[in-house]
């Protein structure tokens, strides 16, 4: 990708950086939809032509279909951005290029009736349900994009051929519906980074507006896939979200020993215990053995973070079913490389497993070095964070003891996300990026 998706606000005017707007989930959740109109399905591009198209901007959700409140959170997303003069469209196809050998397409849930009704729920004004025969026609193409080496890493590691299948239907369906602006949601960061890259090097005239993860109120991220969990299953996939809330919130404590470090002092032993005390610390040795441990620099946001996701994985995979970890990983949005220890400013931690035979991830974005100047107003300036948790770097905790705690896996649950209201939009004047498949 051309720059990161962890970018501006939605509201901001288009520019040439074609970078992945974001939908700011601080303001008070827009009125009701009036569903009484039910959105008009259509299955081929010339009916989707034929349909008056009227004198606003056009907005796209793709999905796969077997919608749920994550994607109807997209479509409120693209509603109120819209605004009432224009027009919201929901593709629900299930795109076989995307699927390698042995996963799931065949069994993955179709559930056209269902979707169109929560899709004219949510907003939508029209549902494109092409055939494969209408987005392929002659068999698969022989002609796709390739995704490049960002392509090649993590999901595209693990399921080879993915990104370009993603990409091809993608650059397929922006041609059929042409939209104005693509809503995706940040669940699939890396697909978003990819298509996001397409996108800006490929020049499609479409801004992207992505829109923050949604969970359940114990924390597991929406997707399709969740209804093939069974009840136990269900509770080891919890670790996913887990892992990356403990990383969130030992990166909080790590911060808050650092800044304690710094307000301390570099005093002897006894001086320093005494600082702390006159701090109102009542366990003043302990706390200067811990601030001594920061200041001297000994912990590293990146390697902690992993460390404290790990430990959490690792219990999971002991449990009865089992988790079985895919991978782990620390990137920078920009490229989706690993980023290094001494690693400062906004970063992906993304994890991929298997619970049973169901394959599920899950990310958060994080801030390295947020008590930094530079970081914070960075973080601050409308720059991705996951909605769900309240502030991805966690809460600065107020003593060493609490710090300590901190590092605990378990995470309180957080709250469903609200989505931005946002003003009517105008057609962008630069090609921006366009939105996938979402899953």
């Amino acid at each position: 990708m051309t720059s990161s998706p962890l970018s501006p606000h939605p509201d901001q005017p288009a520019d040439a950086s074609h970078q992945a707007r974001t939908a700011d989930a601080s303001h008070p959740p827009a009125p009701p939809v009036d569903a009484s109109h039910p959105a008009h399905l259509v299955h081929t591009a010339a009916a989707l032509r034929d349909l008056p198209r009227g004198t606003g901007v056009r907005a796209v959700v793709m999905t796969m279909g077997a919608l749920h409140e994550g994607h109807a959170t997209l479509i409120r997303a693209a509603r109120r951005r819209v605004g009432p003069a224009g027009q919201v469209v929901v593709t629900v196809f299930v795109n076989p290029l995307q699927f390698g050998a042995g996963e799931d397409l065949d069994r993955y849930p179709r559930t056209l009736d269902a979707d169109v009704e929560l899709a004219a729920a949510a907003g939508a004004d029209v549902v494109f349900a092409p055939s494969v025969d209408e987005v392929y026609p002659g068999g698969e193409p022989q002609i796709r994009i390739a995704a490049g080496p960002m392509g090649a890493l993590l999901e595209g590691a693990s399921r080879p051929g993915h990104f370009d299948g993603v990409l091809t239907v993608v650059a397929k369906l922006l041609h059929l519906t042409a939209p104005d602006l693509a809503f995706y949601g940040q669940k699939d960061a890396q697909q978003l980074a990819v298509i996001t890259r397409m996108a800006a090097d490929l020049n499609f005239p479409v801004e992207i507006v992505g829109v923050p993860t949604v969970r359940e109120d114990d924390g597991l991220a929406l997707s399709s896939r969740n209804r093939y969990l069974s009840g136990p299953e269900r509770c080891t996939a919890l670790a996913l979200s887990a892992a990356l809330f403990a990383a969130r919130d030992r990166l909080a404590a790590e911060e808050a020993l650092r800044a304690r470090a710094a307000s301390v002092g570099h005093h002897p032993a006894p001086d320093r215990a005494a600082a702390l005390a006159a701090l109102g610390e009542d366990r003043a040795a302990a706390d200067a053995h811990a601030v001594a441990y920061a200041a001297a620099g000994a912990l590293h946001g990146p390697a902690v973070a992993r460390a404290a996701a790990l430990a959490v994985l690792d219990d999971a995979a002991r449990l009865d079913p089992p988790l079985t970890l895919d991978y782990l990983a620390l990137v920078d949005p920009s490229d989706f490389t690993e980023v290094p220890d001494a690693y400062e400013g906004e970063a992906i931690l993304a994890v991929a497993a298997k619970v049973g035979s169901t394959r599920l991830i899950d990310n958060i974005r994080l801030v390295f070095g947020a008590g930094r100047p530079e970081a914070t107003a960075a973080h601050q300036g409308g720059t991705t964070t996951d909605a769900v948790d309240t502030g991805d770097t966690g809460d600065t905790a107020d003593t060493a003891t609490s710090a300590a705690a901190a590092s605990s896996p378990s995470a309180p649950s957080p709250s469903a996300p609200s989505v931005t209201s946002t003003p009517p939009a105008t057609p962008p004047t630069t090609p921006q990026g366009p939105l996938g498949a979402t899953r």
